[in-house]
C-alpha cells in the first residue's frame, strides 16, 4: 500500500477504511465480518479509519472499529470521526461538540482522535435556500472553529477538518480562512456525481473539482469520498432502493462507464477505485466496502497503479 502526505498527521495509506460500509450502511453484514474487514484492512497496509456515530444503527461503525482496535496492535492507526450539527436543531454547538467526541473516544477505547469532522453542511450568512441538515457561517465560524482549536489544544484531537460538499463557495471559504482545517472530504468520482450528498438543489450547483483544487492550494489534505458514488459505480446495487432515488438515477447515468470498465478488463468498483487514486491532488481515498471481498477487490485495484493516459481521457470523454 502507498503512503501519501497528510499534513499534520504525516502519511496516511492511500486507502482508507469507511464506516459506512462496515456499520451496514451500504448493505447488510454482520458484526464478525465487519471486526474481520477492519483486521485484513489494516493487514493490508491501511492506516486509516473514517467513522461517524451515525454509521449504521447504535453506532455500529464505531463499535466495530473500537472491537477491533481492541483485538490488534494499532497505535499507529489514525481514526477520524464526526459531528453533525444541523443549525434547525439549536443548542449549545461546543457541548455538543465535546459531548459527541466523548461518547466516540470511550467506543474506540482512545483517549485521543486523530481527526474530527464537522459533517455537517455550510450554507453562507444570510442563505436563504434549502437548509437540511446545513450549518451557518456564522455559527461555524463563531462557535464550532473555536472549539475545534481549543479540543486540539487541549490534546483531545490532533486535526480538525469538514465535509466539503456543502454551499461550494461557502466550503471554499472555510478553507481560505485561519484558522484553516486540516482537511476536508470531497466528492471524488468519475462522473462527478454528488447523488443524495447534494442537499442544495437547484439553488446551487456542486463544484467538487474547484473545492478539491483549493484545498490543495490552501494546504487542506484531501480526503476523497463517494469514489463509487454510493454504488452507482459498480457492477450492481447491492440494496434495495427506490427506482427514483439518487443512487438509482445514477447508476443509470453510469451504463457507459460499466461498459468501459469491461472494455478496460476490469471491473467498475476497480476502475473507480484507481480514478479516484489517480485524481491530483488526492490525500487518501474512502472505502465504502461492508466484507473482506470488497475490501480485496478494493486493495487489488491500488496494487495495480494509476490510470494509463488512456484510461483517463477515455473516462475523461465520458463527462461531456
Amino acid at each position: 500500500m502507498h503512503s501519501r502526505e497528510f499534513g499534520r498527521l504525516g502519511t496516511v495509506s492511500a486507502l482508507t477504511l469507511g464506516g459506512g460500509g462496515i456499520g451496514g450502511v451500504w448493505g447488510a453484514t454482520d458484526q464478525a465480518e465487519a471486526v474481520a474487514t477492519v483486521r485484513a484492512a489494516v493487514d493490508g497496509g491501511v492506516t486509516m479509519l473514517d467513522l461517524a456515530p451515525t454509521y449504521g444503527d447504535g453506532y455500529a461503525a464505531e463499535n466495530v472499529a473500537g472491537a477491533a482496535l481492541r483485538a490488534i496492535p494499532a497505535s499507529d492507526v489514525l481514526v477520524t470521526s464526526k459531528i453533525e450539527l444541523p443549525e434547525q436543531d439549536g443548542g449549545d454547538l461546543p457541548e455538543k461538540m465535546i459531548r459527541s467526541l466523548h461518547a466516540t473516544l470511550k467506543r474506540l477505547g482512545r483517549e485521543q482522535l486523530d481527526l474530527f469532522l464537522l459533517h455537517s453542511q455550510l450554507h453562507p450568512h444570510g442563505w436563504t435556500g434549502p437548509t437540511p441538515r446545513t450549518l451557518g457561517w456564522d455559527l461555524y465560524c463563531d462557535q464550532v472553529v473555536p472549539t475545534f482549536e481549543r479540543l486540539r489544544d487541549e490534546g483531545k484531537i490532533r486535526a480538525w477538518g469538514l465535509t466539503g460538499v456543502g454551499h461550494p463557495q461557502t466550503v471554499i471559504d472555510a478553507m481560505h480562512q485561519q484558522p484553516r482545517p486540516d482537511a476536508v472530504q470531497a466528492v471524488v468520482n468519475a462522473l462527478d456525481l454528488s447523488g443524495d450528498m447534494w442537499l442544495l438543489g437547484g439553488s446551487a450547483e456542486p463544484r467538487n473539482d474547484e473545492i478539491r483544487r483549493a484545498a490543495v492550494d490552501d494546504g487542506v489534505s484531501v480526503i476523497a469520498i463517494r469514489a463509487v458514488a454510493a454504488g452507482a459505480l459498480t457492477g450492481e446495487i447491492d440494496r434495495s432502493v427506490a427506482d427514483d432515488a439518487p443512487v438509482a438515477v445514477d447508476f443509470a447515468r453510469a451504463e457507459r462507464f460499466r461498459a468501459l470498465a469491461a472494455e478496460f478488463g476490469e471491473s467498475p468498483a476497480s476502475l473507480a477505485h484507481r480514478y479516484a487514486l489517480s485524481v491530483p491532488g488526492v490525500a487518501t481515498v474512502v472505502l465504502g466496502v461492508k466484507n473482506r471481498t470488497e475490501l480485496a477487490e478494493c486493495l487489488a485495484a491500488e496494487a495495480r497503479g494509476p490510470l494509463t493516459e488512456v484510461e483517463r481521457k477515455a473516462l475523461l470523454d465520458l463527462r461531456s
